[in-house]
């Protein structure tokens, strides 16, 4: 894997019983993500990229562009139609291959993900400890002090009070249950992180203390992250390099100062250009 934490090769996602013309009938060309011919969505088709130790890697798109579902198919919140992800914590394999309790391990141990709904990635009825307690468990932890004093030090690292950390995050702001989650995600210290609009719907000043911590959080770790979002400055403020998906497809992709000064795709500039 030349060094790679994560390489994804030919990641495609159908919604529909496909008729072996959706890909080629789709895409920013025909500007549709649906199949004329079956009405089968093609949510993305073909994206590949890689992430090395310590980067953070940028998926951009407005909404439908398939970035989320690159985000889903990697956290085996859905099942690709194709493709491969090589992992260097699973050996180098494509983890789209892996059975069920090796998924479970993945999950648990080498992947970590923030979604853009708290609902998704907490229960909201159990305490922020818990939440992150819940995590450790999964991962074989077993003792009660231990995994409280793990639990006390990644929430005061995600900026939620100790004095909090029996409350449950029903009663939190939304800034607040994004670094419950934060934590959580971090819990066992795992290789790659995905962060999926991780500050929509957020008040401005709440985003830019998250983004400031999930900066700090990433320089400190050198966890392999994955940036899912609309918002080009999320992306210029957290990635090094970029991808930016259209209609199911990446029609960008580079280092994402080049990317925001100088798009060379047109659709690229009307991002750019309607975010100045």
């Amino acid at each position: 894997m030349n060094g790679m934490v994560l390489q994804v090769e030919g990641l495609t996602k159908l919604y529909g019983r496909g008729c072996g013309r959706c890909v080629a009938s789709t895409g920013p060309g025909p500007a549709d993500n649906t199949c004329p011919h079956c009405g089968t969505v093609v949510a993305c088709a073909g994206v590949s990229f890689e992430v090395g130790p310590g980067e953070v890697l940028g998926v951009v798109g407005e909404s439908g562009s398939g970035k989320s579902t690159v985000a889903a198919c990697l956290s085996f919140d859905t099942e690709p139609s194709s493709g491969a992800a090589r992992f260097a914590r699973f050996g180098g394999r494509d983890i789209f291959a892996a059975d069920a309790a090796e998924r479970r391990r993945l999950r648990d141990f080498d992947i970590g993900i923030v979604y853009q709904t708290p609902q998704q990635g907490l229960d909201l009825d159990v305490t922020a400890g818990g939440n992150v307690a819940e995590r450790l468990l999964a991962a074989e932890w077993r003792h009660i002090g231990g995994m409280r004093d793990r639990a006390s030090q990644l929430l005061s690292r995600a900026e939620i009070p100790v004095s909090r950390m029996d409350e449950a995050p029903r009663h939190f702001s939304g800034g607040m249950r994004q670094r419950v989650q934060l934590a959580r995600a971090l819990a066992n210290r795992p290789a790659l992180l995905i962060l999926d609009e991780p500050t929509t719907g957020l008040d401005v000043s709440v985003q830019a203390r998250i983004l400031d911590l999930i900066r700090d959080i990433q320089r400190e770790t050198g966890v392999a992250t994955v940036v899912i979002s609309h918002d080009l400055g999320v992306v210029r403020l957290l990635t090094e390099r970029a991808l930016v998906m259209r209609h199911g497809r990446v029609v960008e992709a580079g280092l994402t100062d080049q990317i925001l000064e100088d798009p060379q795709h047109p659709y690229t500039q009307l991002l750019v250009n309607s975010a100045v």
